[in-house]
């Protein structure tokens, strides 16, 4: 089904109906990245990233999870001290619809200078915060027991509540230990110190920011999956990076990131655990062989092009005996 800059031109709109009726049909969505140069100047209503914003809300996807771990094959690929990236091993639970990406009001004015204003609005409600909340602990609790809430209660009220509702709910969570830090200092610690963090759980443009971030410890947003997940109905499953339009037809891309994406819907979304496993062992199989995209190639390893890394993981993909189907 079309979503995005191809929906636009086939059907006028970012997200056509039978597109989010076919969605909320399935029982899993896996997502390719939308967007483009050609549609930058669209207006609002017919950006192709309003297309992923109304899909993500139609299906009542509200927790993204967006993991960031250094694979030993490709701890050479990050732009940090080898002894500050080898072994990080996180993952941002990102608060999905709501905050300043939703918030009303929210457009353009103008102030009492007759100056051109724009302006947005975050907030949320104790019921928003309460929910992300307990997927941050539940995610937590199947992890290393660790949870960081990351906020700006020393100025904005919306953080404030946020503070206040993660906090109340840790009560439900004894055997996970929660702290608190502000979004400045969490960037920085990112950086700083990576390992220190298990499991965090933010608002919705924090979230968008620090997972990014945490994306680059690994060497590349190119390999990188996540997952959207709502209370009932289909998860969507989708690489964290872009559309990548600067190298879009060159055989360039990175096609890893929505490769263990599928293995994410087939954990998250269908329950087909060592049909994941095996999807992921084929992944490190393959950067074991030797096997870069230009994005986190290294020296003394085989560059290869989109296409060529694809065709190497179905190669050992095949080469493995299929993995049981649970009935």
């Amino acid at each position: 089904m079309s979503v995005g800059g191809e929906a636009i031109d086939s059907a006028g709109v970012p997200l056509p109906e039978e597109t989010l009726s076919v969605a909320k049909q399935s029982d899993a969505v896996l997502l390719g990245a939308i967007g483009g140069y050609k549609w930058d100047n669209n207006p609002p209503q017919l950006k192709p990233e309003t297309g992923l914003l109304q899909l993500r809300k139609g299906l009542g996807v509200f927790a993204n999870l967006r993991p960031a771990t250094v694979l030993p094959q490709l701890v050479d690929a990050s732009t940090l001290k080898k002894e500050v990236a080898e072994g990080v091993d996180l993952i941002v639970v990102r608060e999905l619809t709501g905050g300043i990406y939703f918030g009303k009001p929210r457009g353009f004015g103008t102030n009492e200078k007759g100056e051109d204003i724009g302006f947005n609005t975050e907030v949320y409600s104790t019921s928003e915060i309460d929910r992300i909340a307990r997927i941050g602990f539940e995610t937590a609790r199947k992890r290393r027991g660790k949870l960081c809430s990351v906020d700006k209660a020393n100025v904005l009220e919306a953080s404030m509540l946020w503070r206040k509702r993660v906090t109340k709910v840790a009560s439900e969570y004894p055997d996970v230990e929660l702290s608190h830090m502000y979004v400045d200092n969490a960037s920085m610690q990112l950086i700083r110190n990576p390992k220190q963090f298990d499991t965090i759980v933010t608002n919705n443009i924090f979230g968008d920011i620090l997972s990014d971030e945490a994306s680059m410890l690994t060497g590349s947003i190119g390999m990188l999956p996540s997952a959207s997940l709502g209370e009932s109905g289909p998860g969507l499953f989708e690489p964290i990076h872009g559309s990548a339009p600067d190298i879009a037809g060159q055989d360039k891309a990175n096609p890893l990131a929505t490769v263990l994406s599928a293995a994410m819907l087939l954990r998250y979304g269908l329950g087909e655990e060592n049909a994941a496993k095996r999807i992921e062992n084929v992944v490190l199989e393959t950067l074991d062989k030797g096997f870069r995209t230009g994005d986190i190639v290294s020296t003394g390893k085989t560059l290869v092009g989109c296409k060529a890394m694809g065709e190497e993981v179905l190669k050992l993909l095949d080469s493995l005996s299929p993995a049981p189907v649970s009935c």
